[in-house]
């Protein structure tokens, strides 16, 4: 199958002196999403030729700590939601559904 479309999402990250993040922003045209600025980001892609998760993460250096831990606790709960989607696993999905809320429980977000 060809490729009959193409969608950029795109990413600026401002940096200060010391190369640390001010500023981030984002868009993507078939979203909707003209740079919109983001306090933080995580960004995972699947590299299928060595079998390996790679990453990028990053916050800006006025993020809160609080809204770190909802960030994190909201990203947790969208892997479990993305998990079940792509696998179908209802009971790895659910343990890890468990783990969120643990985790909810432990930083006091609930």
């Amino acid at each position: 199958m060809a490729v009959e479309h193409t969608s950029e999402i795109k990413l600026v990250v401002g940096l200060d002196e010391n190369r640390v993040p001010e500023e981030l922003n984002w868009s993507a045209q078939d979203g909707g999403i003209e740079n919109e600025e983001a306090k933080a980001m995580m960004l995972s892609v699947w590299d299928s030729k060595n079998r390996e998760s790679l990453k990028i993460d990053l916050w800006t250096k006025d993020m809160p700590v609080d809204d770190m831990k909802i960030f994190f606790h909201q990203t947790l709960v969208t892997m479990a939601d993305t998990f079940m989607k792509a696998t179908q696993d209802d009971k790895m999905t659910a343990t890890m559904k468990d783990f969120c809320d643990y985790f909810a429980e432990k930083l006091e977000l609930k």
